[in-house]
């Protein structure tokens, strides 16, 4: 894989020398030194393209300086302004299995190197695989770059992968590759940010580098692509679960979702950002630890807040560190590795008569992500509306109000209803008929078997206010499992 590497980058490789010498110039924040070299950087780009740099964007510089960047003003001149949509110029070697012409849904990329203590590696590909479905297997496709220096330890990791996955590298599920030394950039005598030693700075650098190649490489795979580590177990039905999360974000904006609250884990993009951080990566690679330059990059496409699934889809399971061997027994104590019931959720407008507050709105509470929907006191009449994209029968509904520590934000008095026979546009639609299905116990709702009860195909859902009450409101979930979608 050689396509032509961007002239920024090409610039940036012949003058690390000259960078490293300017390290003990100033000594300033790390943090502070990457808003401003990143600003730099694009508007260096764009002078070069355009020959003037906009008025406007002078004040982007001015709120780099003081840390109080516009995320969406950023996000714009970012994704607009920069050059870093085309792949690196870096030539894999395949040392298993070769991309099949045909897209999968979700690539999975893994970057390995020689440990002092334990290898996990092949017990990370194992849970992949044996957690997956047949039917999961065919959307699926396993990266995993071998990016130790140490040829002798590749060969060996190589034959055993390919002994151990034969059937899966035959399939084309599975793809081992390694970057030769000479395509890396510089890793010693770099700047010790945060007073690391220079043996883990050199560390931390030259994984940013390694993912930065493990990214380009997957860009064009699949739909989508997470990142694991080479110490993961996984859950049940990962892929099941990742796709019902993706379908209830349809219409939402987000570069990332995470399915781990642990380092590198678990995190989701579109296959088509990947170029994008590959570059970012490279170009920072000396200045923290990757999983740092993900949140700057997440705040830099404008994605304000962590978005991140709850149980999580995949545990650390090692105990020594790829750093040296020390310890590391990390674990995400929201992991669960059977499958679980994860609902449906179909696109669906939601709409609320209640006194929100602040930025709890009504659609956190129907999101597959740790959130909810808070409003001020409601009164009599009062209600939550739901009205499906399309019409729908539901087998199971399940609505939870207040949270651990606000348990008094339940809703005391209300019923939950179903409608049918749509009325209105786009923006005003609702039902012009209801049936109750029941009402809250203890501040929840739950009831299966819906299909059953409800002849016609169901077209809305609310829940209704039935009697006033002094305590603000927390819905929490709403949780709905459809059977099938009509066909009207």
């Amino acid at each position: 894989m050689k396509v032509m590497l961007p002239y920024a980058f090409l610039h940036m490789r012949h003058n690390w020398k000259y960078f490293d010498k300017m390290r003990c110039l100033r000594k300033r924040s790390a943090v502070s030194f990457l808003g401003v070299l990143v600003i730099c950087l694009l508007f260096m780009n764009l002078y070069i393209e355009d020959g003037y740099v906009l008025e406007g964007d002078k004040q982007l510089i001015r709120e780099t300086a003081t840390h109080q960047l516009n995320p969406e003003r950023y996000a714009h001149t970012y994704k607009d302004l920069s050059n870093f949509s085309g792949s690196i110029n870096i030539s894999y070697r395949y040392l298993a299995g070769t991309p099949l012409p045909r897209k999968r849904y979700l690539t999975i990329g893994l970057s390995s190197v020689k440990r002092k203590k334990g290898n996990y590696l092949l017990e990370t590909i194992k849970s992949i695989f044996e957690q997956s479905s047949y039917e999961e297997l065919k959307e699926i496709t396993v990266v995993v770059q071998l990016a130790d220096f140490d040829s002798a330890w590749c060969d060996v990791m190589v034959q055993d992968i390919s002994q151990k996955f034969a059937h899966h590298i035959i399939a084309g599920r599975l793809i081992v590759i390694h970057v030769p030394e000479e395509y890396y950039p510089i890793l010693d005598g770099l700047k010790r940010n945060y007073n690391d030693p220079e043996d883990r700075v050199k560390f931390r650098s030259k994984q940013n580098v390694d993912y930065a190649f493990l990214l380009n490489f997957c860009a064009n795979l699949s739909d989508y692509y997470v990142m694991l580590e080479d110490d993961v177990r996984c859950s049940k039905n990962f892929l099941t679960t990742v796709k019902k999360v993706i379908t209830s974000r349809e219409g939402s904006y987000w570069v990332t979702l995470e399915f781990s609250k642990l380092g590198y884990i678990g995190k989701l993009y579109h296959s088509h950002d990947l170029p994008r951080l590959a570059h970012f990566l490279l170009m920072f690679y000396q200045e923290m630890p990757c999983d740092w330059l993900l949140i700057h990059f997440r705040g830099l496409l404008a994605q304000k807040e962590v978005i991140r699934f709850k149980p999580s889809l995949f545990q650390h399971m090692g105990y020594y560190s790829s750093y040296k061997g020390a310890e590391n027994k990390l674990k995400d104590d929201d992991f669960e590795e059977e499958s679980f019931d994860v609902p449906d959720n179909p696109p669906a407008n939601l709409h609320t008569n209640m006194n929100v507050f602040e930025n709890y709105e009504a659609s956190k509470a129907y999101s597959s992500i740790d959130e909810y929907f808070w409003g001020k006191p409601p009164s009599t009449g009062d209600f939550y509306g739901i009205v499906f994209e399309k019409p729908i029968k539901i087998s199971k509904i399940k609505v939870v109000t207040g949270t651990e520590d606000r348990q008094n934000d339940i809703l005391r008095h209300g019923a939950l209803e179903v409608g049918e026979k749509i009325v209105g546009s786009k923006t005003g639609r609702k039902c012009t008929t209801y049936l109750r299905l029941g009402e809250f116990k203890n501040g929840n709702f739950e009831m299966t078997d819906v299909e059953h009860k409800v002849l016609f195909d169901i077209s809305c859902m609310r829940i209704l206010v039935t009697k006033s009450q002094k305590e603000w409101l927390i819905i929490r979930s709403i949780s709905i499992w459809t059977s099938q979608t009509s066909s009207q």
